[in-house]
Order: structure tokens, then C-alpha cells, then sequence
């Protein structure tokens, strides 16, 4: 017997036909009595990325009450993640995080958001998502994140992430014509489905193009930087308030917060004759990977085609760099994408670069990275190639900040309190090669404000600054003060030498021929010394526990763990202990492995025979993702 029409049905049954087929009235969880079925769950994928991928990223999740509903680790090559919610039901919308290393090292901390709940989402981690999210949530997500649950009334500013994000593609339209990106509207910052890490997407090479950085001015103003990475200064060229784009966008719904541009440029410059070309830079890593499995030797890769025309990068030749990849190839280490660091040029480019920096992860078969790559490509058409940049030394300006401690972890008794922590402009100016050779015993380096610092040789990688004008050599106490310059101890240093984008000249004599060597402050020396809780410190170190010459002397285990997971913005990228004596001191240098590695243990470092030590010290140096550096000093007890 037929049913009767719906038309024929009481409206009784037909209420309740509705009631089952939406779940019943009440509503009924998974899992519960009432035979209705349960709530599908919630599947979130994406890519975190920096251009080239962030693999083996930690991905969390927490929703708009900043409770944890989901983690995951991204791919260790592709950068991709995939998980399922802990809750069918969280409150929108959620807030994301990516923490990782990128191609060159420096540690990378990315936001995305979901606006609304579906059963399948996405969100990608980049630094455009990122930058969207601090518009509007108008100041950095990090400690946002951090401390979500107690920011959940900040988390509602995410509402705001899709016009912040149509915001900010005003901001970089030059780089979205030169990639041909016509309708901008189409152009999804936070969930394209379809983005991949890959230089032939579109998006990618957008990601690849811009320096993005969260800063604080000196002023103490939040600000959204944004810069053509192709410039061989790498200067912030729009600057935005984020307190004041938050106000702006929460206006109305279709606020655009032009208010809070703070620079004379409103968009950011191109590179219209380079970045479309970078499509094809993936192909390089592919053909170089492609000789490493076929076994190649040193001299196979030297008459490559891939290094025709290579020109050595500080200092490093083409014969060091064809047996640098016949290790890998003899170990089967393979380069991942490469990333784009910036230009190599010396002279500006209209609309261009002729040599780009370039960095690129190399890993083991099971992903796991073992080792960095860097150098500068060249375009030769239609491929590009290994040029590098020409220079026979290695010449950079690092902003950085340090701290004194003793043996138990409180602050130094012999620095100043107003003077701990510190800061200054550390000048790296190359002094060997890669077997330990001289290049040269003495330079100069003038800095911007036309004062010159002289340099000598002191029988390390790097020139110490000297106190004697012309002297061909120094003392290295192992100490940060062999290549810092502190404004509070140096007169010749001002506030033009500390900003972002500060160019600093180098000159010396190598192999009987002069040369001169520019380099740039790659970022600004922060108007106050970050927190003593921001540089790096040691687990398990106190006063009924301190650091001692004896615990060095049987081989020290450090761990860092702690430090780690506060700071998730910083890595730990070197150790050095130092061994006083009267006129010399014993530099031992140690590098610890790549995050999420927290650990390391020392070997057996005794005072030489027949010598008394003075003092003993442990060094750690810490660096973010701007390549500032934080550098905390242990004094050992006796």
C-alpha cells in the first residue's frame, strides 16, 4: 500500500518526519540513546609554508574560548598537515599556528584562522595568513596564542580576518600583476584549497616575493611590515599600524583601515623582470637531486651544467662546492624546494635581480633535515643556475641582544643591572677559509654615520675588533665582545647605526688586491632590550644546582626544553665554552641539532696541563626569523 502524499499527511507526521530527519528536536550527541546519527567530524588540512614548505611544522589549533581542539606535524617536505577536531562543536572561529624551520634556518612562528564550521576546512600557515590575522586581531598572535584562553575576548577580532586579508592584497599588488594575479577577489589568503608549496603556484612565488615581518618601533608601536624581498638592502618599504588597522576594520563591513599606513608608500615595490621567472627554480633542486642519485663525483658535478659560469659565494669555491654535493650524493642527502633569501647584487636592478639568494633544506631519505644549503642562483634561460655571489669573504650585520648570568642562573654580579641585558650590532667580516687558512690579518668597517672600526686577525672564522688602529692582530677572548659594538660602550655608534636596512662598509687587502664589501643591518636594534626571559636559558640550573668547571670537565649534558617551548619564535643555534687563562683562552664550539631537538651533551673539556684557568663560561645564541641574535653568558663556578 502506497504512502499518502505529503499534501494528504497531517501536519503531525510531517513535523515529526522533519524532527528525525534533523536529529530530533533537542538534539542528540554522538553517541547518545536516541538512535539519531551522530555529528560528522571536522576535518582541517592545509599547507604551512614560508614559500618553500615549513616541514615537520608542529600545527595547533585552538578554537574562539582558546581551548585546544586539534594538533597535528606537517609533512616533513611538502609542508602539509591534516587533522580531525577533538570536538564536533567548537566555537568559531579558530585560531592556528605553525611552528618551524624554514629553508635557511631561522625559526618561523605562522597564524591562519577558519571563520566558519564545516566539515571539511582549510587554512593555510603563511606569512600573508599571518600578517592577516595581526590586522585583525591588531597586535602579534604569538602571545595571543600563547595565552589563549585568558585572550579569548581578543579571539572575536578574527571576524575581521577576511577584510584584513582583502586589506593587505592592496598592499602587494605590484607583486600580484607581475604574477599575473588579475582578480584579486578570487585570490583566497587564508583557505585556498588549492595553494601548494611550490614556486610554480602562483601564490607561493607571491609569499616568496615579500619580506613580512610583526615589529615593535621604537616608539612601541605594533607594527606589519612589508618589503620587496628582491632589494639589496631589504628595506621595510609599508609600514601599518595594527592597533589602529583593528579599530579601522571594525568599523563597518567594508572598512579598509588606509588610516593606519604609516609610510609614505602605500604598496610595496616588484621585481617585474625576476619574479616571474622564479617559476621555474624548483627545476634547479630537481636536476641537482637527479645527479645525486645517480652517485655523482666532485668532478661530475663540477663540469654539471648546473654550475656553469659559478663565480664562488663568500669565499666558497666551485671545487669546494662540487665536493660539498658529492657528500651529499655519497650519503643521499637531497635538497628540498628552495627558498628565497634575497638579492646578491651589489647594484640596484631596475625592476629586478641578477643573482638571487637562495636556501634550501637538505634531507635523509626519511625527511628528516640534516643539513642547510645556501647560495645564489642565476638565470640563464630558460634554467636557472648556481652562480653564487661573487665575493671571496663573508661580510653580515646581525642586531643583537645578551645577557649575563652566573653559575646558579641569577643575573650577573659583575655587569652593571642597567647594562644586563645588553645590546649592540655584531660585524661578522670573514678571516678563514673552510680549512682554517688566514685570508687576511686586518680590515676596516666604517659605519653609517662615517666612523671606522678596525679589525684584526685573532685565529678565528671571523676579525676581531681591535683597540689599536692598523694592528694585524688580536686577542680572541671567546667572548661577544670580540665582534660586538655597543652603543653604551662605543661614541662613534648612533641611532642611524642601529636601524634596519644601516649600511656598513668593509675594506681590506686579500691576495695583494684591495676590495670593499657593503652589507645592510638586517633589522632594527629594538628601542628596549628584550626580556631576560627571551634569551636563552638552561633547564635544571640553580643555586643548589649551578653550572660548574667540574661538570665541564666531565662532559656537560645541557637541555634547553623549557626555554624552547616559551620562546617557540627562536632556536638555539650555537654553544661555545670558553677556558680562561692569563693572555689566552680556549674556545670550544658546538652546534646543536635542528628543533625539535632541545638537548646537548658536551664532551670532556679539561683545563689545559700546567695552566691555572681564570674563568670558565658557557655561551648560548639564540636567533629568530629576522636573524637577530640573543646571547646569554654562563659564569661556571671553579
Amino acid at each position: 500500500m502506497l504512502l499518502p502524499s505529503i499534501a494528504a499527511r497531517p501536519l503531525s507526521l510531517i513535523a515529526a518526519l522533519c524532527l528525525l530527519a534533523c536529529g530530533g528536536g533537542g538534539g542528540g550527541d554522538s553517541g547518545s540513546d536516541g538512535g539519531t546519527t551522530p555529528a560528522a567530524d571536522l576535518v582541517l588540512s592545509g599547507v604551512a609554508a614560508v614559500g618553500a614548505p615549513l616541514g615537520g611544522a608542529r600545527i595547533s589549533v585552538v578554537d574562539a574560548k582558546g581551548a585546544s581542539v586539534g594538533s597535528a606535524v606537517a609533512h616533513p617536505v611538502e609542508g602539509t598537515y591534516r587533522l580531525t577536531l577533538s570536538t564536533q562543536n567548537p566555537t568559531m572561529p579558530l585560531l592556528l599556528q605553525a611552528r618551524g624551520m624554514d629553508a635557511s634556518g631561522q625559526p618561523q612562528v605562522l597564524h591562519g584562522t577558519v571563520l566558519t564550521a564545516a566539515a571539511t576546512m582549510t587554512a593555510q600557515l603563511t606569512p600573508l595568513s599571518d600578517a592577516a590575522v595581526a590586522l585583525a586581531l591588531g597586535t602579534d598572535p604569538r602571545p595571543v596564542f600563547a595565552k589563549a584562553a585568558e585572550n579569548a575576548a581578543l579571539l572575536s577580532g578574527l571576524s575581521k580576518a577576511s577584510a584584513a586579508a582583502d586589506f593587505l592584497k592592496t598592499l602587494v599588488k605590484t607583486q600580484m600583476t607581475e604574477l599575473k594575479i588579475t582578480d584579486a577577489a578570487a585570490l583566497n589568503l587564508l583557505g585556498d584549497a588549492g595553494f601548494a608549496a611550490v614556486k610554480s603556484n602562483s601564490q607561493d612565488l607571491l609569499i616568496e616575493s615579500l619580506r613580512i615581518g610583526l615589529v615593535t618601533n621604537s616608539k612601541g608601536v605594533e607594527q606589519l611590515q612589508l618589503g620587496n624581498k628582491l632589494l639589496i638592502n631589504q628595506p621595510a618599504e609599508v609600514l601599518v599600524d595594527l592597533a589602529t588597522a583593528k579599530t579601522e576594520l571594525s568599523k563597518s563591513a567594508d572598512a579598509a583601515p588606509a588610516n593606519a599606513i604609516s609610510s609614505s608608500l602605500k604598496a610595496t615595490t616588484g621585481a617585474a623582470k625576476v619574479l616571474p621567472e622564479l617559476s621555474t627554480l624548483d627545476e634547479l633542486g630537481a636536476a641537482l637531486n637527479k645527479l645525486i642519485a645517480q652517485g655523482a663525483s666532485a668532478a661530475t658535478f663540477a663540469a654539471s651544467e648546473l654550475l656553469v659560469g659559478y663565480e664562488g659565494h663568500n669565499g666558497r669555491t666551485l671545487a669546494e662546492l662540487s665536493t660539498q654535493l658529492a657528500g651529499y650524493a655519497q650519503k643521499n642527502w637531497q635538497f628540498g624546494r628552495f627558498q628565497l633569501s634575497g638579492c646578491a647584487d651589489d647594484v640596484a636592478v631596475t625592476a629586478g635581480c641578477n643573482r638571487v639568494l637562495v636556501a634550501a633544506p637538505i634531507s635523509d631519505s626519511s625527511g628528516t633535515t640534516v643539513a642547510l644549503f645556501s647560495d645564489a642562483v642565476g638565470l640563464t634561460k630558460p634554467k636557472w643556475l648556481l652562480k653564487g655571489n661573487g665575493k671571496k669573504l663573508e661580510f653580515s650585520l646581525l642586531p643583537v641582544s645578551w645577557l649575563g648570568l652566573e653559575a646558579s642562573g641569577a643575573l650577573s654580579s659583575v655587569v652593571a643591572p642597567s647594562s644586563n641585558p645588553g645590546l649592540g650590532v655584531q660585524l661578522l667580516l670573514q678571516a678563514q677559509d673552510s680549512a682554517g687558512t688566514a685570508l687576511l690579518d686586518k680590515a676596516t668597517v666604517q659605519t653609517p654615520g662615517g666612523f671606522s672600526i678596525p679589525l684584526a686577525y685573532c685565529g678565528h672564522r671571523w676579525l676581531c675588533i681591535s683597540a689599536a688602529a692598523g694592528a694585524t692582530s688580536a686577542l680572541a677572548s671567546g667572548a661577544l665582545s670580540d665582534t660586538l659594538l655597543q652603543p653604551t660602550s662605543l661614541g662613534w655608534l648612533g641611532g642611524a647605526d642601529t636601524l634596519r636596512a644601516a649600511r656598513y662598509l668593509a675594506s681590506y687587502t686579500l691576495a695583494g688586491t684591495a676590495e670593499t664589501r657593503n652589507s645592510w643591518l638586517r633589522a632594527e636594534l629594538p628601542a628596549s632590550v628584550p626580556a631576560a626571559s627571551r634569551h636563552p636559558a638552561l633547564d635544571g640550573v640553580s643555586v643548589s644546582a649551578p653550572l660548574s668547571a667540574s661538570a665541564l670537565a666531565s662532559g656537560l649534558a645541557l637541555n634547553w626544553s623549557s626555554w624552547a617551548n616559551a620562546n617557540p619564535d627562536l632556536r638555539l643555534s650555537s654553544v661555545r665554552a670558553v677556558i680562561r687563562y692569563s693572555g689566552s683562552s680556549a674556545i670550544n664550539d658546538f652546534t646543536p641539532a635542528f628543533p625539535p631537538a632541545s638537548s646537548l651533551s658536551l664532551p670532556a673539556l679539561s683545563a689545559q696541563a700546567g695552566q691555572t684557568p681564570s674563568a670558565y663560561e658557557l655561551w648560548l645564541t639564540a636567533q629568530d626569523g629576522a636573524g637577530r641574535r640573543l646571547v646569554t653568558r654562563y659564569t661556571l663556578q671553579p
